[in-house]
């Protein structure tokens, strides 16, 4: 019964990414037809890249891999009512924290760019920084995103989170479809029109997690003062969590600073190496969602309740049915995406 409810719960994941990541490859051929390849669409790719690689590490790597298991913790031993307190000291700080990184990051948009990408031509470079400050506080919205999907998925209600990158890619194709047209004629620059659509994106992701949270009676009680932060720092559960993102962030960087190195060496090579680069990591990402993203997600709030009642058979059982499943069908994806690589650019692309 706990693996056909796993199933289940993997399968709804994994349709609803894959409608994310359908929409997301209309997104970029739309985005390829509007704005072909230039010095500014590798400028937006590498704006929306700093946003999307810090959400990626903190958001939804190292503090989603630390919150979800304390929550189920405390959930599973603590009861609801504890749990609640916790999910509101977690949202008080992580507030506080996404605040003073956005002003960081807007005043030092410049150093950033420059360390992603420095090989990008003057003019694609100044686009970069003002698009990279206009799209900043989507890390903002896609932390509280998080943090508000790890209280859904521990509840067991996977549909809301796994849908909501769909609601990014639909106002990033209004924004290249009717945004970029009327940018033009007010005289601004098209390719901003995107910048706009990802932070519209943004906040509708946070509005329909804020809302799936509110039909089930919860909220996120954020206190912003210096009082509420330094009760909700003090907290034994909190610190646990900020202990556990080192380990977690050190994980998952490896694969940002990868993207990193990827990027900057592309920023020197021909004008649309970062497109090009872009829009294959999109056909390599679209395997890697729909099995590894879909089983991490079912599986991370049971094994942590596994873990906290300490039932190793459970959690030995679940680690590996889920491994088996991702080699069962990641091989044969790997296989086809080396085999079928030209065909597959030339028909979507």
């Amino acid at each position: 019964t706990g693996t056909v409810s796993l199933i289940k719960s993997a399968s709804i994941v994994s349709v609803l990414t894959l409608a994310s990541r359908i929409t997301g490859l209309v997104r970029d051929v739309l985005m390829n037809a509007t704005f072909g390849v230039s010095a500014l669409t590798d400028a937006f790719w590498v704006a929306f890249r700093i946003p999307n690689m810090l959400r990626r590490m903190f958001a939804e790597g190292a503090f989603t891999q630390a919150f979800v298991p304390v929550l189920a913790a405390s959930k599973e031993q603590d009861g609801e009512e504890a749990t609640r307190a916790l999910i509101n000291s977690v949202a008080t700080l992580l507030t506080v924290a996404l605040l003073l990184t956005c002003v960081v990051g807007i005043a030092g948009a410049p150093i950033l760019v420059y360390l992603l990408a420095s090989g990008l031509k003057p003019e694609g470079f100044e686009a970069a920084v003002v698009m990279t400050r206009w799209m900043f506080p989507y890390i903002a919205c896609m932390s509280l995103v998080a943090l508000g999907a790890g209280v859904l998925n521990t509840w067991k209600n996977f549909a809301i989170p796994a849908a909501t990158p769909v609601l990014l890619n639909l106002a990033m194709i209004l924004a290249a479809w009717l945004g970029a047209p009327w940018f033009k004629q007010l005289g601004i620059e098209p390719i901003y029109a995107m910048a706009a659509g990802v932070m519209l994106g943004g906040l509708l992701q946070l509005g329909a997690i804020l809302l799936g949270l509110w039909r089930m009676g919860l909220t996120l009680g954020i206190r912003l003062n210096i009082a509420a932060a330094r009760d909700a720092w003090a907290q034994p559960a909190t610190k646990r969590i900020v202990h556990l993102m080192g380990p977690a962030l050190l994980g998952v960087s490896v694969s940002q600073i990868s993207l990193i190195i990827n990027t900057q060496i592309a920023s020197h090579l021909a004008v649309g190496s970062v497109s090009w680069l872009t829009s294959a990591s999109l056909l390599m990402e679209f395997p890697t969602a729909m099995l590894g993203v879909a089983l991490g997600v079912v599986l991370m709030p049971q094994l942590a309740a596994a873990k906290a009642a300490n039932d190793a058979a459970k959690f030995s059982g679940m680690i590996d049915w889920g491994l088996r499943l991702v080699v069962l069908l990641a091989v044969p994806s790997a296989i086809a995406l080396i085999t079928f690589a030209q065909p597959l650019v030339a028909v979507i692309f």
